[in-house]
């Protein structure tokens, strides 16, 4: 386990977390790949974190034909995609020596709009898998650019403030972090709602070939990764990992937020 060296004054002034706070790290991923985008480094770094997948159930009925997501990744009518999608992530997480904890509400794309869960209810089913796993941090998605994301977001957000023993921090969404004006309007948004995101210090080592093995043990979702999000260009870049702090302001600081 790596970790991190505390200079003198309040450590938390200057990025560090409390003692201990990475001693169970759990991550809550949107989809079955996002962990692996977003936090491959985190999880490598801590062996046996927990990834708890929100949007990992099946849906009453695929479409059919299949949707165009799901079509890039080689799905044909027929294919269980849930069931092959979670098989991906069980190989995944082995690369990353990470456990999977599956979730059962649906993927946004086989929904409508008004059969899609609500924060609350995706808080109340993660509340019960944080009190069987104990864990020290929790990390959620920043949850940007995708409804999934979104509510995967806010679902930690409210339990945020519901559990403050526990360390939360936020992990950029891989790919939409890059989109203009996404990344800085959730960090305006948690500074007015005083949640302030800070920049954490996370010790990791860097791995990103095991990063590289882990992403890409989702067959299925490379095809589309690479459409949309240029993956592997992402990859080849390299592209850093921030983890962002989630707790209200130092005592006298909330005027801030009215600036």
């Amino acid at each position: 386990m790596v970790q991190a060296a505390n200079g003198g004054g309040d450590p938390s002034m200057w990025g560090s977390l409390p003692d201990g706070a990475l001693e169970r790290v759990m991550v809550v991923s949107p989809h079955f790949d996002d962990a692996a985008l977003g936090a491959s480094h985190l999880l490598a770094s801590y062996p046996g974190s927990t990834v708890v997948t929100v949007c990992a159930g099946w849906p009453a009925a695929y479409p059919d034909p299949p949707s165009e997501w799901d079509a890039l990744g080689g799905f044909q009518s027929g294919d269980d995609v849930v069931a092959i999608r979670r098989e991906e992530d069980r190989a995944a997480m082995k690369v990353l020596d990470a456990d999977p904890v599956w979730l059962d509400f649906v993927d946004h794309q086989y929904l409508e709009k008004r059969e899609r869960a609500r924060p609350d209810q995706i808080a109340d089913v993660l509340a019960t898998v944080i009190d069987a796993r104990r864990p020290t941090a929790v990390f959620v998605p920043m949850g940007i650019a995708n409804p999934d994301h979104e509510l995967t977001h806010d679902a930690g957000a409210l339990l945020a403030v519901q559990r403050p023993d526990i360390a939360w921090l936020a992990y950029e969404d891989h790919g939409y972090k890059h989109i203009p004006g996404m990344l800085a309007w959730r960090i305006a948004k948690l500074f007015r709602a005083g949640l302030w995101p800070t920049p954490a210090i996370v010790p990791v080592v860097e791995d990103h070939a095991r990063k590289r093995e882990a992403v890409y043990r989702y067959v299925s979702q490379v095809p589309p990764l690479e459409r949309d999000h240029g993956l592997a260009a992402r990859l080849d870049g390299c592209v850093p990992e921030q983890h962002w702090r989630l707790a209200p302001p130092p005592p006298g600081w909330e005027r801030l937020s009215e600036r």
